[in-house]
């Protein structure tokens, strides 16, 4: 099994995937090991292999989030129950100080909540740039309320209708499962909230981005939290729910609001084996499909546990939810599921094999899953709802008084030295292939060549690029430069432009990054300031639209030939036969002369 976190052949991958799958993963580790390995190291191997994708992390950090806030005593608040939403407003008794641990659990602050959406909403320029659309986003909210304060704020800030940010948890009015279709297949919802239902075990390829709004103590839960982004996606499957992107996924992005990349993390203990998850959240896990031995054993043991505090209204209340069946039955429905006889039996009963045989690790996999979805049947969302429920103060206070501001908002880790790495791939990409391609060979060897470069040239460079190095998305290494150059501007026009402008600065071109069309305009105006600066004819004003439709044509496709004058938007005007009219016999002339001090 020590091979497998060796150089992994195919049917190496699909192995670790299957025990990924069934096991948790601190035992699966121990398992295949014999010790536990480091998730970070396990993730980055995945990625390397191209099983999954990696992540980076973006930070959010706002001063209610990070300190809490006072209520003062007199001032008027809003009180709302939990369940119902149902609102009143007091007023305050006394003085009171809360932590940004009772944030959306004791109080809750909706500017806090409305800061963090703003700020998200206005940094996706630079966490995805490039995109026309907001990319999938799951938000991990702390309660089911706080995932409906959520929701509300991002349809007011991003003003979209209700399609494009629906919540993902077992108190819904639309069938979850078909929300969870449309968020994985369709373009809306672009953003989805949840609390627990797509924590772990659900699938969401074309997810690109994780924000938390809450913590998470438990490691093993976290990684499964971040697994929901890891999953890899071709060029073709994502472009179908985010038109706007690409290339294939490449990394996902986790938005970290309330500092769970930071915060302690411990691990999961055997039965009851997820102490730190949630009761709530192992209910929804088996409801919805989990299957491993590690979750049933702790939802049963966490449901044995609350039966005893039970009084005998709510035993009964849970019996009328759960059709009938005491809690204390569920409980041993859910043990017996797992029981090693009863999975035996059950096995031998769907595969008939020999006396004094075992039946196959397969057969015992199929044998306790349906085990365990018959003793799971029992659970809805109303019975999930109502044994946490049980569980739960009944009111919430709403703080209105005390407004959130952001401390900072930037990618985690020293920016710089991520910049200075990505500037040096791709520095060394080109170098390496400058031989190979005609456009890096022009740039490298040849520069006098620069106004033969065309649009199919560039093309080129950046379907290799694409294809070679997919992180270096011209877009991303922008923006690792305009960090190292403290350039401020404009961002490019397009990918191929932003990619002609880097090869510039990378071959030393260019002292800083700027945009290209910045380059040829300066370089244009340089050109005909230098002409009307003589005794000759001066252009006049058509000629000067006529030059200006060159030089935003050469912006854009790199290069101009004498064809191009029987295209847009140059067809409109007359073709060729009107420049030729506007410049004579000079008119060759001017095109090439344009070609080669644009380019320059």
């Amino acid at each position: 099994m020590n091979e497998i976190f060796d150089p992994m052949s195919k049917q190496q991958i699909q192995l670790f995937n299957y025990f990924q799958a069934t096991l948790t993963q601190d035992a699966r580790y121990d398992r295949l090991r014999g010790t536990p390995r480091d998730p970070k190291k396990v993730a980055q191997q995945l990625a390397n292999y191209r099983v999954n994708v990696g992540n980076e992390i973006y930070v959010i950090e706002t001063d209610k989030t990070k300190h809490g806030g006072k209520l003062r005593a007199h001032q008027q608040v809003e009180k709302r129950e939990r369940l119902s939403r149902r609102k009143r407003w007091e007023t305050q008794d006394e003085d009171e100080i809360y932590s940004s641990k009772q944030l959306d659990r004791d109080i809750v602050n909706p500017d806090q909540i409305r800061t963090i959406i703003q700020t998200f909403r206005d940094k996706l320029p630079e966490i995805f740039p490039g995109r026309a659309e907001i990319p999938k986003t799951l938000i991990f909210a702390k309660t089911d309320s706080h995932a409906d304060d959520i929701i509300q704020t991002v349809r007011e800030e991003f003003g979209e209708s209700n399609e494009f940010c629906k919540k993902l948890t077992y108190k819904v009015e639309e069938d979850a499962k078909s929300i969870l279709a449309q968020f994985r297949n369709d373009y809306n919802p672009r953003i989805a909230v949840t609390v627990d239902m797509v924590a772990t075990g659900t699938d969401v390829k074309p997810l690109e981005c994780l924000l938390f709004m809450r913590d998470v103590k438990s490691r093993n839960y976290f990684e499964q939290m971040k697994g929901r982004g890891t999953r890899t996606l071709d060029y073709d499957d994502l472009k179908k729910v985010t038109p706007s992107a690409t290339t294939a996924k490449t990394h996902y992005v986790i938005v970290d609001a309330i500092g769970v990349t930071k915060s302690l993390k411990t691990a999961s203990q055997p039965l009851i084996t997820k102490p730190s998850v949630p009761l709530k959240d192992l209910a929804m896990g088996v409801m919805m499909g989990a299957r491993d031995e590690d979750t049933v054993s702790s939802l049963a043991g966490r449901l044995a546990r609350l039966n005893k505090l039970l009084d005998e209204k709510d035993q009964a209340r849970i019996k009328e939810k759960a059709g009938g069946v005491e809690l204390k039955e569920i409980v041993g429905n859910l043990l017996s599921a797992i029981d090693p006889d009863k999975v035996e039996t059950k096995a031998r009963g769907i595969e008939t094999v020999p006396e004094g045989e075992e039946p196959s690790d397969e057969t015992r996999q199929k044998a306790r899953e349906e085990l365990v979805g018959d003793a799971a049947s029992v659970f809805n969302g109303e019975l999930i709802n109502l044994i946490d429920g049980i569980r739960r103060d009944k009111e919430q206070t709403i703080d209105h008084d005390n407004l959130d501001s952001v401390i900072r908002a930037e990618w985690e880790g020293d920016s710089e030295e991520n910049a200075k790495e990505l500037a040096k791939d791709f520095q060394e990409y080109l170098q390496s292939n400058r031989d190979e391609i005609e456009a890096l060979t022009i740039f490298y060897r040849q520069p006098a060549r620069r106004s033969e470069l065309t649009y199919s040239m560039i093309r080129e460079v950046f379907d290799r690029l694409k294809s070679d190095k997919p992180k270096l998305a011209p877009l991303r290494v922008w923006q690792a430069y305009a960090l190292l150059d403290e350039y401020k501007g404009n961002q490019p026009i397009s990918e191929l432009t932003a990619l002609i402008a880097l090869i510039r600065r990378a071959c030393g071109l260019d002292e800083v990054v700027s945009p290209y069309s910045e380059t040829v305009r300066k370089n244009f105006q340089s050109w005909i300031m230098a002409h009307h600066s003589g005794g000759g004819d001066k252009f006049d004003e058509e000629q000067m639209n006529w030059l200006r439709m060159i030089r935003d044509h050469i912006i854009s496709s790199f290069h101009m030939d004498r064809d191009d004058l029987e295209m847009s938007p140059f067809d409109a005007k007359g073709g060729m036969g009107r420049m030729h009219q506007l410049f004579g016999e000079q008119m060759d002339e001017v095109i090439n002369d344009l070609n080669e001090v644009l380019a320059a």
